[in-house]
């Protein structure tokens, strides 16, 4: 039993440092894009112009775009507590807890067909 809770605890550990390090890192990313939106003086688009999808995105990071760079933070941001959830699926399937195993898979599932809909809708 005190292997058992030892585990969870170092799983619970897990998850905060995960939670905290995507934080941390997409505010990084994110305040990196603003400063070089602000050395730059605009979003390396023309007009209104912003990357919509994945591929845009990441040229754009590779070409150094502010917005693009940005996005990337939101993105980083965005999929920190879905990890958190998969962390979470793996937790309860550790300790064999199905009921919690089903219904954290289905929010997982929620949240990636959201983001699906989401990135179709653009």
């Amino acid at each position: 039993m005190a292997a058992r809770q030892k585990e969870m605890n170092e799983v619970e550990r897990l998850i905060g440092q995960i939670l905290r390090i995507g934080v941390v890192v997409s505010a990084i990313v994110i305040s990196l894009g603003l400063l070089m939106l602000f050395i730059q003086g605009g979003s390396g688009y023309p007009g209104n112009a912003v990357p919509l999808g994945f591929r845009a995105m990441f040229a754009g990071v590779a070409a150094f775009k502010p917005f693009a760079v940005i996005m990337l933070g939101l993105f980083l941001l965005i999929l920190t507590p879905v990890l958190r959830v998969v962390v979470s699926i793996y937790a309860f399937a550790v300790e064999h807890d199905t009921m919690y195993v089903v219904i954290t898979t289905i929010v997982l599932i929620i949240l990636v067909i959201a983001m699906v809909i989401g990135y179709a809708g653009k």
